[in-house]
């Protein structure tokens, strides 16, 4: 919004209207960046602290605090009369962020079934894309506000902030939460009132009083033995998964796509409505996902969208480097600018249906009960920490590798579909009990699964 520029980042719209500059180097102002990223470090330091309280206290009352901490960060934003009030108000929303992702995952793996928790699972994403959209839509009639609509927009996340406090109200904590701290009955309370009142829900509630006693009785702390040889695979994959996950190019692409489409030759409006189209087109291709995440399997989605985001990003580059910085050309053709629109929404598409969503599924699926906590807390940690440095040097790198930045990407989802074609085993409709089987049966991971305390707890199932 040229009005947000205006008040606090003038320097940078003294630069958009100058003629001379270059056409991928018209927003490269690390203060700019800063206020972006600043919700990412935040999110790191904050879902480190939510693994312990996760464990101490429930799911729900971390996506109370969550929302709580959120809904402080929108008033600070609103409110704010100068960049460092901006950033205060970036890192409280971050803190938000940090806890809320840390817990909600969880609470939907823990209670949806195992035959639809890849849907339930993907829900959580659908609801962050749905969040992206009222957010661009917001900002596309916000800016016609003069001068003061910026301050409505930032406002606004109050209202999804508002609904994340009021709503874990009125839900229970998990079964699996509550064994943990000793509630059995509790939990089984809890359990009866997820699957229905009329549900025979004894077999599972044994299952997961099993799990919890047994991870109870070997509990070395989860951050200590995730250096056993037996946690090696899950190691693996909570470093891999949110690693890839940011390095597919979409975390920056989203964040930056009305400058994106600045840079190609739209103006102020229509940029932040290329921003809502890719939102509904993400938002759409979640919603598919949600209906064959748990027919077509996780590892399909994620060698399909990988192969489908590599060539959209190949397309983009092509255009880039043909249409826009040659002789000086500071905007596209408007044939070709729509060109990236198009390749732009296939890519989102693409990852909508996989990345996107399988990010949360996945690793909140594959963790034994007595590292959830902490591989959730470290996926998330990692995922904030890269999306932090990716959006703090995003713009940079775009002035100074200007279209091979997606050619960068396209050599990170070469190599994360490759390793996913590998590494990761198929683990639809796999109770999370018993989700050490699927990894006991790997080509690979299985030399380290033959943890005796992991067998027992098997063996006992």
């Amino acid at each position: 919004m040229e009005s947000f520029l205006e008040k606090f980042f003038p320097e940078v719209l003294t630069g958009m209207k100058g003629a001379k500059r270059d056409a991928y180097c018209k927003y490269d102002n690390q203060m700019l960046t800063a206020f972006t990223s600043s919700l990412y470090i935040a999110g790191v330091l904050s879902s480190l602290v939510a693994s312990r309280v996760t464990r101490s206290v429930g799911r729900q009352a971390v996506m109370l605090s969550g929302g709580a901490l959120f809904l402080a960060g929108s008033a600070v934003n609103a409110a704010a009369l100068n960049i460092a009030m901006l950033i205060i108000g970036r890192m409280l929303l971050g803190f938000g962020v940090g806890f809320t992702a840390q817990a909600a995952p969880l609470y939907l793996a823990e209670t949806s079934p195992a035959r639809w928790r890849g849907a339930f699972t993907a829900a959580y994403h659908f609801f962050l894309v749905l969040g992206t959209l009222a957010a661009t839509v917001a900002n596309y009639f916000t800016n016609r506000i003069p001068g003061w609509g910026w301050r409505v927009s930032l406002g606004l996340a109050g209202v999804p902030a508002t609904v994340v406090v009021v709503g874990a109200l009125f839900v229970p904590d998990t079964p699996s939460s509550l064994v943990l701290r000793g509630e059995n009955d509790m939990a089984r309370a809890s359990l009866q009132r997820i699957r229905g009142l009329d549900a025979d829900i004894g077999d599972e509630f044994k299952d997961i009083v099993v799990a919890v006693e047994e991870a109870r009785r070997n509990d070395e702390g989860a951050f200590q033995r995730l250096k056993g040889k037996g946690y090696r695979h899950y190691l693996v994959m909570m470093v891999a998964i949110p690693t890839f996950f940011d390095l597919t190019g979409m975390i920056v692409i989203s964040v930056f796509a009305p400058v994106l489409f600045r840079t190609v030759g739209f103006g102020s409006q229509k940029a932040i409505l290329g921003s809502v189209i890719l939102s509904v087109v993400n938002l759409g291709s979640v919603v598919v996902s949600g209906f064959v995440v748990d027919r077509a399997g996780r590892r399909f989605l994620f060698l399909a969208g990988g192969v489908a985001m590599l060539l959209c990003q190949v397309g983009v580059a092509w255009m880039l480097a043909g249409h826009l910085g040659r002789k000086n050309a500071t905007t596209m053709a408007r044939n070709y600018a729509e060109g990236v629109l198009a390749l732009m929404c296939l890519y989102t598409f693409s990852f909508g249906m996989s990345w996107g969503p399988l990010k949360w599924v996945v690793p909140s699926e594959i963790y034994p009960v007595e590292i959830r906590s902490a591989g959730q807390a470290m996926t998330v940690s990692i995922a904030l920490c890269l999306s932090f440095a990716q959006t703090q040097v995003f713009i940079s790198l775009l002035c100074a590798m200007k279209y091979a930045i997606f050619l960068f990407y396209v050599g990170w989802v070469l190599v994360m579909t490759a390793f996913m074609a590998t590494f990761l085993p198929e683990t639809k409709g796999v109770p999370l009990e018993a989700m050490r089987t699927v990894w006991a049966q790997h080509w690979y991971w299985r030399r380290f699964v033959g943890d005796a305390k992991q067998d027992r707890q098997v063996n006992c199932l």
